[in-house]
């Protein structure tokens, strides 16, 4: 039935399926319920056929998958079948919010002295919408005017219906929007005032009906000096309430007083189809839920897959926000996978215990324990490792901010890899973990299949752990996961629990902490 699913979605789309591995052949119809078997079960290839379907949904749907669009309801559906499929209890948690879209893709483009290609730009969030052709007046930019668009005076003698251009600084982006759009302009670009691209906001509180985007500021500033610059700005966005909503799925046994949680984002941003991010995160829940289908845990599993995540953790919020103390207590703990396929990638694990001294602090009691599984993994598997901070930018800040312990695993996204991180992981010393982050091309090859590999199995083995035992986390007796703890095909393995000894493996002082 899986298979029959993921293929017609596949072939709507005409994407090619990758095969799937000789290792998965019976998977569905036996008890995974130790490390070998659970491991042997959880593919990359499985992992890849899911990616493939948001892929393809995407491709169906403007290729993007954000909340509140028809994208990512296909999204939650085809999440939703997956897990039912499966045997999970199901439930759809719909919520609405506050957003903004971009319903087609911004163009700008010159018109005149010479018409040329389009311009890399993007839409500042909370834009307008609107198609406009016009000549570019570009305003005084420092030195000779060092609050650029600031001020309504700025505007004197603007010719009503040009486009204005103006450069970033000195106050908000709103506020030069603003002026301009009193001024007459039909349409605003603000260009970096440094280097790399401007991602900006023009706040929820911005209603003006004007295109505004932006540009790096090596554009910008070429755009300022062209004589006769004539453009095209067209854009079509969304700003108001819509709806979106979480996917729960949870075993139909365990102890519902002791629930392990797992989670990841299943939106992307509005600029393209988000395989990376969150695609991993999902996929490798929607295989590890999968292999596991006839497992009967001690503990209660719940899979969450989040929306609006990219709007501010809303998901998440909306979760935590709805439960009672009661139900809150009954949370072991929350394990949060988003990002884990980068193609520069390290392999970073959330600082439960603030040893790095980095950032926020440690996280709720048990956070720790969660820390120690993973690096316990990756030293079976014989891959370094390096702690990240609970920065609060993924759907563990909820669960953190009520005391639920938590941890997960990270492959990085606009963080620049070092020259020690690329001796110890390979890539590219001074590029992006994910030189796609929040960009159109997060696509089906933008991910390290090495990483992707290595953390799907990571998912697989930390979910059967707590699934028998969160004991090292809050102290709930529970019991060993049966059999030995062996986590792969050839690797070595340390015998009847995670984080015990055996001959082969990788001593403490191998991770990498710096």
């Amino acid at each position: 039935m899986r298979r029959y699913m993921i293929l017609l979605v596949l072939a709507l789309a005409a994407v090619a399926l990758p095969a799937a591995g000789a290792s998965a052949s019976g998977c569905e119809s036996r008890t995974n319920n130790t490390y070998k078997k659970l491991m042997d079960c959880v593919t990359l290839d499985g992992a890849r056929e899911h990616q493939a379907a948001l892929q393809a949904i995407a491709d169906q749907h403007n290729g993007i998958r954000t909340s509140g669009t028809p994208g990512y309801d296909a999204s939650a559906a085809y999440a939703a079948d997956v897990f039912r499929a499966a045997g999970y209890d199901v439930t759809v948690q719909e919520f609405q919010f506050q957003t903004f879209l971009t319903l087609s893709r911004t163009v700008l483009e010159q018109v005149a002295p010479a018409p040329a290609g389009p311009v890399a730009t993007n839409i500042m969030s909370y834009s307008g919408s609107g198609d406009v052709t016009a000549p570019v007046t570009a305003l005084p930019a420092p030195p000779a005017d060092a609050t650029p668009g600031c001020e309504a005076g700025d505007f004197a003698g603007f010719p009503v219906g040009n486009i204005a251009l103006i450069s970033r600084g000195a106050c908000a982006f709103a506020l030069k929007a603003s002026n301009a759009a009193a001024a007459g302009a039909a349409g605003v670009v603000i260009y970096n005032n440094t280097t790399g691209t401007l991602n900006g906001t023009l706040s929820s509180s911005f209603t003006l009906d004007i295109p505004v985007t932006s540009v790096t500021q090596e554009v910008g500033q070429q755009l300022a000096t062209t004589s006769g610059l004539v453009m095209r700005l067209k854009a079509e966005t969304f700003r108001g309430t819509a709806t979106t909503a979480n996917v729960l799925a949870e075993t139909p046994g365990g102890n519902p007083d002791n629930v392990v949680m797992v989670g990841a984002h299943l939106d992307s941003v509005n600029a393209g189809p988000g395989i990376n991010d969150n695609g991993s995160g999902t996929a490798a829940i929607l295989e590890t839920a999968e292999a596991m289908q006839k497992v009967n845990p001690r503990n209660k599993v719940r899979f969450a897959l989040w929306g609006a995540e990219e709007s501010g953790l809303l998901g998440a919020h909306h979760y935590i926000d709805t439960r009672t103390q009661e139900q809150l207590d009954d949370i072991a703990l929350y394990l949060n996978f988003d990002m884990i396929g980068s193609p520069n990638h390290v392999f970073f694990v959330y600082d439960g215990d603030d040893s790095d001294g980095v950032g926020a602090g440690p996280g709720p009691a048990g956070s720790a324990a969660i820390e120690t599984l993973f690096e316990s993994y990756y030293r079976q598997v014989g891959e370094s490792w390096k702690g990240t901070d609970f920065s609060g930018r993924s759907d563990y800040g909820p669960f953190i901010a009520r005391g639920v312990p938590s941890g997960g695993l990270f492959t990085g996204a606009e963080g620049i890899k070092t020259a020690a991180e690329a001796e110890t992981w390979g890539g590219t010393a001074g590029d992006q973990y994910d030189p796609c982050y929040h960009l159109a091309c997060d696509d089906y090859d933008n991910v390290n299949l090495h990483a992707l590999d290595v953390n799907v199995d990571a998912v697989a083995y930390s979910v059967l752990t707590y699934a028998y035992s969160t004991q090292s986390v809050n102290g709930v007796p529970g019991k060993p996961v049966p059999g030995s703890a062996s986590v792969g095909s050839g690797s070595s393995s340390a015998a009847g629990y995670p984080g015990g000894t055996s001959s082969g493996l990788h001593d403490d002082e191998d991770h990498v902490t710096s």
